[in-house]
């Protein structure tokens, strides 16, 4: 193969629209836009309208409050943090602190605090100090031997 026999796959490009540029192109005169109407003007922004009909976001209903400033927590399951220590990138002999947690690339990122939750298995006695915990979650490591210390007052809801 030669450089001048490299071609694109078919149907891979596509020519441009070359609008207004007579009649024998088929897009002459108007430019396939019409004749008069906002629409065929330049400068125009139609998006959400209907024509003064009520548009169809103004239509649907609301529901909800969403708080401004919600906490947000990332969360782990004790299944996930067991398959760490079992693979060595968490040491469970010291205490799992939060920045243990991010270290061990478990949580990408902190945010306002990490969150316990009870999925999976979890069998090592272990300290586990974190912003959040889920009774469930503060329960199993209870049963597996060990302790899970919450920071905040709305620990476990």
């Amino acid at each position: 193969m030669k450089l001048n026999e490299l071609r694109d796959n078919p149907g891979a490009t596509k020519r441009r629209k070359r609008v207004g540029r007579g009649p024998g192109s088929g897009t002459g005169k108007m430019g396939g836009r019409g004749i008069k109407g906002q629409k065929s003007r330049s400068g125009v922004a139609l998006n959400g309208y209907e024509g003064g009909q009520m548009p169809l976001y103004q239509r649907l209903p609301k529901r909800g409050f969403n708080k401004p400033n919600r906490k947000a927590f990332a969360v782990v399951n004790l299944g996930l943090i067991q398959k760490f220590i079992d693979e060595k990138k968490i040491d469970a002999k010291a205490e799992i602190t939060e920045d243990a947690l991010v270290e061990s690339g478990l949580v990408r990122r902190k945010k306002d605090g990490i969150r316990v939750l009870a999925k999976g298995e979890f069998s090592t006695k272990a300290t586990i100090s974190v912003t959040g915990a889920s009774k469930s979650a503060i329960a199993a490591v209870e049963k597996a031997g060990g302790a899970l210390n919450v920071t905040t007052s709305s620990a476990a809801e």
